[in-house]
């Protein structure tokens, strides 16, 4: 059987079940992972997607048919493969996963460990791997409970006490957060109003990915009539969390960093903040205003831990709502963000809209799709149309006026581009995002 090579990404494998990735795929991708890696012992978990069952069966099989035992943690959210890899020092571990995905698809994220950390492992380096091995005598295939463990992990970074007893919306989306938030509530004063807690890969409130149109509709209606303090809501496989304020208004992801930021540097001045080429400029202003120092990466987790790592980084965070710390082996938390970011709002004594009004000095828009065949030939026409810009190409193109920029970058599990545009005044907003449109769209 062939496999279809579209599936490995620059970061990860995905694809739609069955046509791109299949159970065939899945055996041999797990034969390709453990010679690559040579690992013995690899954690395996799953989300709750329709097909996460079945290419476990078959990723399993293939992981022990050249020697390594599995260790099936069951469903759990993304962030309990890294906890796990590394708390019981397994060599590597593989999540099956397609993260905010519509229902069709399906992947895995690889990683292995490396001392008291984890690297991972980009789906185009496991592409050369992928051939006819011959098994050998099996591993075994155990399951474990490593819930406990992760509960008292994730604890260890707030201090319960310190927490208001709110009143909080949670929409779980129909994905991991339904399983990890009931096992915690108890040990929080907060009250919980539980929205699609229910885990079914089909999504059906709305779609997986929180920044889809329409997606936030229901919690924000309900953090509103049900006249809660603010919202939570989560993407499918848990390890991306976004904030709703008590009007029901969406927070972006850039502003949720800065909290973080604010508070982790208050304990650990003049660390390193990792944020994305996609976040707002008061991003580094205020990081440096508080005494840290701001370091400017290509979006994505991958390039925000290898920058966490290298430029002695207490967290990263970018707009996709991706949260990494350095205590968490510099890999992101969808939980951990949650808990902290309960105590730093118990603690502020202020709204959230409140809160992030002052750290939101400028006009962003949401991300602008645009599906297109030739990606960079649409980006070399804007770098020819925007040259008197401060040009720089660290993720696509992004072009810096004074009161103005923007990025245009390719998208990396999709055929897209995506648009990000920042001014000075709501005006200059409108009007840019009608000029960038109607460029991108002509040569589109």
């Amino acid at each position: 059987m062939k496999v279809n090579n579209s599936i490995f990404k620059s970061r990860d494998i995905r694809g739609i079940y069955p046509d791109e990735l299949n159970e065939e795929t899945a055996f041999k991708i797990g034969q390709a992972f453990v010679v690559k890696t040579g690992a013995s012992k690899v954690v395996v978990g799953r989300d709750m997607r329709l097909s996460s069952h079945v290419l476990f069966g078959s990723l399993t099989k293939g992981i022990a048919s050249q020697g390594a035992d599995v260790f099936d943690i069951g469903q759990v959210p993304t962030e309990c493969l890294y906890f796990t890899t590394v708390n019981y020092g397994y060599d590597a571990g593989i999540m099956i996963t397609a993260s905010h995905n519509p229902k069709e698809y399906n992947g895995f994220k690889m990683f292995k460990r490396k001392n008291n950390g984890l690297d991972f492992i980009r789906g185009g380096d496991l592409a050369d791997f992928i051939k006819d091995y011959i098994s050998q005598e099996a591993g075994e295939i155990k399951e474990i409970d490593i819930w406990q463990e992760y509960i008292n992990h994730i604890f260890s970074f707030i201090e319960i006490e310190k927490i208001s007893p709110f009143k909080v919306v949670i929409d779980a989306g129909n994905g991991m957060a339904g399983k990890v938030i009931p096992k915690i509530s108890s040990k929080l004063p907060i009250e919980i109003i539980n929205l699609n807690f229910n885990l079914d890969g089909n999504f059906p409130a709305h779609p997986s990915n929180p920044l889809e149109r329409g997606a936030t509709d229901q919690i924000s209606k309900e953090v509103v009539n049900k006249g809660a303090d603010f919202g939570f809501i989560f993407d499918g496989d848990a390890d991306r969390i976004y904030l709703i304020d008590e009007q029901g208004k969406f927070i972006q992801g850039d502003i949720t960093l800065l909290l973080l930021a604010k508070y982790l540097l208050k304990k650990n001045p003049q660390k390193g903040i990792i944020y994305n080429a996609i976040c707002s400029k008061a991003v580094p202003e205020f990081i440096k205003k508080w005494g840290g120092v701001p370091v400017r990466t290509a979006v994505g987790v991958v390039e925000l831990k290898k920058a966490m790592e290298e430029q002695n980084g207490i967290m990263g965070g970018e707009l996709s709502g991706h949260y990494l710390f350095g205590d968490n082996y510099y890999v992101d938390s969808g939980f951990i963000s949650f808990l902290i970011l309960l105590q730093i709002i118990s603690e502020s004594n202020k709204k959230i809209s409140e809160l992030t009004k002052e750290l939101s000095p400028y006009f962003k828009s949401a991300e602008i799709n645009f599906e297109v065949e030739d990606k960079q030939r649409i980006i070399k026409k804007l770098k020819e149309k925007y040259k008197d810009a401060k040009l720089d190409f660290l993720d696509g193109i992004t072009a810096e006026y004074k009161d103005w920029w923007f990025n245009v970058r390719p998208s990396q599990t999709e055929p897209l581009l995506r648009l990000t545009i920042e001014t000075d005044s709501n005006e200059l907003l409108e009007e840019k995002k009608k000029e960038l449109t109607l460029f991108i769209e002509k040569l589109a």
